[in-house]
């Protein structure tokens, strides 16, 4: 499995609290977003990513080192600590390459669910790394499962196989399965598991990307359609109605890694947390934010600058996560609120080619056969990372019309569509079930 196969990797951010202001909200409202009206401001290279193993869990990394790899620019030192360790919103980073792309997870040092005097402390770290670095081994263990691009994974054994005979899969994957048809079926065909023979024929598998003939579309089309999956929820068996299909869960898997991982986190008692795979996906629990400590300003600071508040505190609760631009990826475009929920966002800013002076996009439509080459970049907030990272290609694929009526049948699925401004130098955003206090538009 391509870990960013379906995503541009230049999606969500972790912002500190960035100066912001509220626009759009529910309805058909387009907000045109002009950077060249903007006061000119400077830019800096993107850090390195660095790598945290238990052993920088217990030397103390702060989170000006954790976030200075998601962060524009160059991290801005942190004031100390409130109140000694108690005040501290520090996070500690704990990353490993996997689905090619890095996935980590970020932890507050404590937790306003324990009593304030049960502050961690270094007896209590080693536990805390060892929860994230299983809940990474996990995703590892996913990987081996998921990928396409081993001869040993279960993913590749079904794609062997299943085109003669029906095929016993892992409850779990099963499951997925299961559930990847169900959103193909909700989204008209836009989302399809089975859309591997289009991205070889595209060149989009390897990364290389060359114009196909038609007839090739056309053959490869021939072998799409997860309608044309048997699945056998008694035996938990798969079958494919057609030899030569195949599956690729490039779309969806890394979502999936995100909500086990988390799954595992909440399970060993972790309440606090955000984890994100390739900048792309993101899944948060609880509070950045704690009830005892701020990051980087104090509440009048905070309220003079960010509209996103609870309306009960002058402090925020929940994850701020920030947007790229999905055509100057080192500007941010908005920002949102996340408490409990996960965030996933599809673009094709980095996996695309040009043919006879035309862009042809890696996010490909499997009921055309085509690149999908109307919306610049699609976000998605939605219960499961899973839901996020599948909906955002879909609705990528669908354009704004169709995501509009999707997600207005879906009060728990938000989104915002990027698309092309009326003039050069402008995106329009699309807001599609989103509330005024969840998200804003960053300077």
């Amino acid at each position: 499995m391509s870990g960013c196969h379906a995503h541009a990797c230049v999606g969500v951010q972790f912002g500190l609290n960035d100066k912001s202001h509220a626009h759009g909200g529910r309805g058909r409202g387009t907000l045109q977003y002009n950077r060249t009206k903007q006061p000119a401001k400077k830019t800096h290279a993107m850090p390195e990513p660095t790598k945290t193993t238990r052993r920088d869990f217990l030397q103390g990394r702060s989170a000006v080192e954790a976030l200075g790899d998601a962060v524009i620019g160059s991290p801005q030192p942190l004031p100390p600590p409130v109140g000694g360790a108690r005040g501290s919103s520090y996070l500690q980073s704990f990353s490993r390459e996997a689905m090619a792309c890095e996935f980590e997870i970020l932890l507050p040092h404590s937790s306003p669910h324990a009593p304030r005097e049960e502050s961690i402390t270094r007896s209590v770290m080693p536990t805390m790394a060892d929860h994230a670095l299983a809940a990474l081994d996990l995703v590892d263990q996913l990987e081996a499962q998921l990928t396409v691009y081993r001869d040993t994974s279960e993913l590749l054994a079904i794609n062997r196989l299943a085109g003669r005979d029906a095929v016993p899969v892992e409850p779990r994957l099963f499951d997925l399965l299961v559930r990847a048809v169900e959103l193909h079926l909700a989204t008209g065909g836009a989302f399809d598991i089975t859309a591997g023979p289009l991205s070889k024929v595209w060149g989009f598998y390897r990364r290389q990307g060359r114009m196909p003939g038609a007839e090739e579309v056309a053959r490869a089309l021939a072998l799409v359609g997860s309608q044309q999956l048997e699945l056998d929820r008694q035996q938990r068996t798969i079958r494919f109605r057609h030899p030569g299909m195949e599956l690729n869960l490039g779309a969806i898997g890394k979502g999936y890694a995100l909500d086990r991982a988390a799954e595992s986190l909440a399970a060993a008692g972790v309440k606090d947390f955000a984890i994100h795979g390739g900048n792309s996906s993101v899944i948060v629990r609880g509070n950045r934010i704690l009830d005892f400590g701020l990051p980087i300003l104090d509440s009048q600071s905070i309220t003079a600058q960010s509209k996103i508040q609870n309306p009960k505190s002058k402090i925020p609760s929940g994850w701020s996560i920030a947007l790229r631009h999905p055509l100057r990826p080192d500007v941010r475009l908005a920002e949102f609120r996340l408490q409990n929920q996960a965030l996933g966002t599809s673009g094709s800013g980095t996996q695309f080619f040009h043919y006879q002076g035309k862009r042809y996009g890696h996010i490909l439509d499997p009921r055309t056969g085509w690149p999908a080459d109307q919306v610049l970049s699609a976000t998605v907030i939605a219960p499961t990372a899973e839901q996020a990272d599948a909906l955002s290609t879909a609705l990528y694929v669908m354009g704004v019309e169709a995501a509009r009526e999707f997600c207005g049948a879906r009060p728990e699925v938000g989104a915002i569509l990027v698309m092309h401004g009326e003039r050069a130098g402008t995106v329009a955003l699309h807001p599609l079930n989103l509330a005024d206090d969840a998200w804003s538009i960053c300077n």
